[in-house]
């Protein structure tokens, strides 16, 4: 929903939140980074159960978010490019590469998140 609902300002916005970070971040810089990341699509979409489900479920996993960058090799830099590759999705205006790379996003957390529980 979002790659055809969000606007030029809304990328150019999102872009810059990612710029932001430089090359090499701290982990705790990137959690909220990718926390804004993810509320900003959402509220692109204009699906309003997606932001209040993604709001409710944001707070809970910050502190997995940072033990995942702090103990997983190249975490941060995946997030980042899964990250880049979810916005030049939405900036092309293709929902299912964009959906794509969310599900490969959402997939690598859940999957170091089963290698850790």
């Amino acid at each position: 929903m979002a790659a055809e609902r969000i606007s030029l300002e809304e990328i150019a916005g999102l872009r810059e939140l990612l710029h932001s970070l430089g090359p090499d971040p701290e982990v705790e810089d990137l959690v909220a980074n990718d926390l804004e990341f993810h509320r900003r699509i959402s509220a692109s979409s204009g699906n309003s159960v997606l932001c209040s489900l993604l709001e409710s479920l944001s707070g809970p996993t910050s502190r997995a978010r940072v033990w995942r960058g702090l103990t997983q090799d190249g975490a941060t830099q995946r997030t980042l490019a899964e990250h880049r590759a979810i916005l030049d999705a939405l900036e092309s205006r293709d929902p299912a590469v964009a959906r794509s790379w969310s599900t490969v996003h959402i997939a690598s957390v859940q999957q170091w998140l089963a290698s850790v529980l």
